[in-house]
């Protein structure tokens, strides 16, 4: 399952338009990738991607990956946090 924070809901919804602007079939997807995660363009989700949509923007996510998409401060980085436990 995937969360997205409000900051990073914003930051995906400003990368989505500037990137359809150049090709109105991008999409954002969130892959895999050294131990973390990358956030890469793509014309469509790819076998088994879950699509998210949030504040109008569809973006989709490798089914593997799960927790909270938000951003890091200082420099406005995209990361997945892993969900916390709750008890």
């Amino acid at each position: 399952m995937i969360d997205v924070s409000e900051r990073a809901a914003e930051l995906l919804a400003k990368a989505d338009a500037a990137a359809r602007r150049f090709n109105p079939d991008a999409r954002i997807r969130v892959v895999p990738a050294d131990g973390g995660v990358r956030f890469v363009l793509s014309d469509g989700p790819e076998d088994g991607d879950v699509a998210i949509e949030r504040d109008e923007v569809t973006f989709f996510v490798d089914p593997t990956l799960a927790g909270t998409v938000d951003v890091e401060e200082p420099h406005d980085r995209l990361v997945l946090r892993p969900h916390t436990p709750r008890g």
